[in-house]
């Protein structure tokens, strides 16, 4: 096996670790780490939640005296600042490993490449790169919310094969089978938030709340509501739980765990700012959100260019064009023009389509934490 076999396998470790926080490490970055000495794995470490150990020192912990000369991979360039724990490039270099491997460079101003600097000036090998795409998937929103000021927006979308999510009435219940809802708690429970419009929330009376997987905390719920019409009945407003209420108009005081945020558009005031609103969710530490509204939202999101993902759950079914259509947008005046996507990943669930499409040059955006 060549080296660099050996330092993708073993990088893919790393990376498994960090997925152990994926449901928990927001708005930390989700990061994994491996030490390995004579080719067997001394220590391993990943990080469960802000304030509790990073990676590297969970896995220096497990190794002790081990460390010293090994080879330390870890998803996430190891940091160099103080918060709410002490630098870790400063427990490595006392463990003195003799190589250390990073998947990516953290975006972070406070570390961008200053670990991995500190590593060499103490004489240690380091590397960076190995499986760098799998790591920056994996820390999307963590890259996007440093280097673009906004989260990573994710769209979920249930339909059936002709596009359409809702009969002409409204009715909607349930498109898609069970196995394809149960997966889109998955992408609920990595979100640091929930956003959708009043339609929805008036025509579903929607919890969304992560119920079908295993989270050790709920994403914020949003909803916009620009003219404050929303049901104190409604169980996003009743059922006790955190909600953001975005709107256009002068807010209320908070209201128990009711939340008020006014962000009028600048040439549209009757409408909310949409860039505004994922600056000011960045702001809040948040570094991925998901949309789960009707078609008048997310064809707003997708005309301001804010959509970073689509994950469409087809169903084998078939409504016809009087049902109501995936997004409310204007056709385009030739093919050329249309808004383009690009497949990220396809799968079956039980008897549904899962895709998964992103904006082209998405990740070109991102590429600066390299």
């Amino acid at each position: 096996m060549s080296a660099t076999d050996i330092d993708s396998r073993r990088m893919a470790l790393a990376l498994d670790l960090a997925e152990n926080g994926l449901y928990s490490a927001s708005p930390n970055p989700r990061v994994g780490c491996a030490i390995f000495r004579n080719g067997k794995v001394a220590g391993l470490g990943w990080h469960r939640a802000a304030g509790e150990a990073h990676a590297e020192v969970m896995a220096l912990a497990q190794a002790g005296e081990k460390v010293e000369g090994a080879e330390v991979y870890v998803s996430l360039e190891p940091c160099a600042h103080s918060g709410r724990t002490p630098p870790c490039v400063d427990a490595l270099i006392r463990a003195r490993p003799g190589r250390v491997v990073a998947a990516l460079r953290d975006p972070d101003p406070r570390v961008a490449g200053k670990g991995l600097a500190r590593l060499r000036e103490a004489g240690i090998q380091v590397d960076c790169g190995v499986l760098r795409g799998r790591a920056l998937e994996l820390n999307c929103g963590f890259f996007s919310r440093h280097l673009r000021g906004r989260p990573w927006l994710r769209l979920k979308i249930a339909a059936t094969l002709d596009g359409r999510t809702a009969l002409e009435s409204g009715l909607s219940r349930w498109i898609t089978g069970a196995e394809s809802r149960r997966d889109a708690h998955h992408y609920r429970a990595r979100s640091c938030a929930v956003l959708t419009g009043i339609g929805t929330a008036e025509a579903d009376d929607p919890e969304l709340t992560v119920r079908h997987v295993a989270a050790s905390r709920q994403p914020l719920r949003i909803l916009l509501d620009r003219e404050l019409r929303a049901s104190s009945r409604l169980k996003l407003m009743s059922d006790g739980n955190p909600v953001l209420t975005v709107c256009a108009v002068s807010p209320p005081e908070n209201i128990g765990a009711v939340e008020y945020l006014s962000l009028p558009d600048a040439d549209n005031p009757r409408n909310i700012n949409l860039p505004g609103l994922l600056e000011s969710l960045a702001l809040r530490g948040m570094n991925e959100v998901m949309v789960e509204a009707g078609r008048k939202l997310c064809g707003a999101f997708l005309r301001t260019g804010l959509v970073d993902e689509l994950v469409a759950y087809y169903a084998p079914k078939i409504f016809g064009a009087d049902a109501r259509a995936m997004f409310a947008l204007a056709s385009p005046d030739s093919p050329d023009l249309a808004t383009e996507m690009e497949l990220a990943d396809l799968r079956v669930l039980g008897g549904d389509i899962r895709a998964v499409f992103r904006r082209p040059g998405v990740w070109d955006e991102l590429g600066a934490g390299s």
